[in-house]
């Protein structure tokens, strides 16, 4: 069983085996999360994602982490929030399925999860920490990798959303 924390604490510090992005489908940067994993990490990111070419609503593209004291990073892209009926809990469901699982195949020990797609993407937070905390806490029944999953918080109100669905 791996071990959760929840931390207020700017992703792109941790020392994890791999942060994940909160991308949007370009993965060339963007606003908020994403953007400051790509200041922090240095133009080879750029360079990478331009290579990969994009990343569909709900899969992961790995690149290296650079600058950044994360070995690497998982992109993901997050649906962006229409009401609920255009099957984004599905798909935000696929992004955390999607990570966990190229973080188990690449035997990563440690991960850091942002709040994906509660930025700019409008998901709203206690919906999606509902989704993220399910799907990893369903993983974790499977599967003993990655040992350590970290919930990077923004700000104190994701931290309290976080902390009440876990106790």
């Amino acid at each position: 069983m791996s071990d959760i924390r929840i931390v207020k604490q700017d992703i792109t510090t941790l020392q994890v085996d791999a942060i994940v992005n909160a991308a949007n489908n370009s993965l060339l940067g963007g606003g908020g999360v994403d953007g400051a994993i790509h200041r922090m990490a240095g133009p080879e990111l750029l360079d990478a994602c331009r290579k990969i070419g994009g990343c569909i609503t709900g899969d992961v593209k790995l690149t290296r982490g650079y600058n950044l004291p994360a070995k690497w990073v998982i992109h993901t892209v997050g649906p962006v929030w229409q009401g609920g009926i255009y099957g984004e809990p599905e798909l935000l469901a696929s992004c955390y399925q999607s990570v966990l699982t190229l973080a188990a195949d690449k035997g990563m020990a440690s991960i850091a999860f942002p709040a994906i797609a509660t930025g700019a993407f409008g998901y709203p937070a206690r919906k999606a920490a509902r989704v993220a905390v399910r799907e990893i806490l369903n993983f974790q029944k499977d599967h003993d990798k990655p040992k350590e999953i970290i919930l990077a918080c923004f700000d104190s109100e994701m931290e309290a959303i976080y902390r009440s669905l876990l106790s």
